[in-house]
């Protein structure tokens, strides 16, 4: 018999701690719960679930801090549930070390997409020299990592150097959000800045090889004040 996955939520309110727990156990996950930043750390280092889903305000401590904490030693995948709708609150909680942002209320096929994303990034992780020489395919846009090539419906798509490297790095996480900081920091490296006014540029001119229509992409999805979202890999 499979050892089911292992999830811990970390949400001071019961009621939301419940329903979250109730969902996730009808779908054969193993839920543990903690209702303070301070029983969740102790949660995370005595026992590592296999995913945490983490609320941001927590009664004893913000829990940027425990993206933090867990982040010096584990990468294992974490999604934060947050009434917290700014655009800063979600870049900063990404830039952490989140892997993911759901923002309250959220559906249960929402919160189940994601957690199953974060798993899949997960153990892309584990066999991460596997991977990144698997292409990346979805619907008609295939990235091949090792030939550095990218093509639509067959056809090569003819990228410069530097929008090679944001599509090839979007695709290696491809379904996770990436921010502003952190593709900037990628591609062009840590004293860039945060001026995104390149990267935009960039993108559009991404948008306007691979989308059929760039006002409304397939494959590469902007989060608003965030950051950028490529379409799962369907090869996962």
């Amino acid at each position: 018999m499979n050892q089911k996955i292992s999830i811990l939520v970390i949400e001071d309110e019961k009621s939301i701690c419940d329903f979250i727990s109730r969902t996730l156990e009808v779908n054969d996950y193993r839920v543990t719960s903690a209702f303070t930043g301070k029983e969740g750390l102790q949660a995370i280092t005595s026992a590592p679930p296999d995913l945490v889903l983490l609320d941001l305000g927590l009664p004893d401590m913000d829990g940027n801090d425990i993206i933090r904490k867990t982040r010096e030693w584990s990468s294992m995948p974490i999604i934060v549930i947050s009434a917290r709708i700014q655009e800063k609150e979600k870049v900063e909680a990404l830039d952490a070390g989140a892997d993911d942002y759901i923002t309250k209320p959220f559906g249960t096929s929402e919160l189940l997409a994601r957690i199953r994303t974060a798993l899949r990034h997960s153990n892309k992780i584990a066999t991460q020299d596997h991977i990144t020489t698997r292409p990346y395919r979805a619907k008609d846009l295939k990235v091949d990592f090792e030939k550095r090539l990218t093509t639509l419906k067959g056809e090569e798509i003819h990228l410069t150097r530097v929008e090679y490297k944001i599509v090839s790095y979007l695709a290696k996480n491809s379904g996770k959000v990436i921010t502003y900081d952190a593709l900037i920091n990628e591609i062009w490296g840590p004293y860039a800045g945060d001026n995104n006014r390149i990267l935009r540029v960039n993108m559009a001119n991404i948008r306007r090889k691979i989308e059929e229509n760039p006002g409304e992409p397939e494959y590469i999805f902007t989060e608003l004040g965030v950051g950028y979202r490529m379409i799962e890999d369907e090869g996962l």
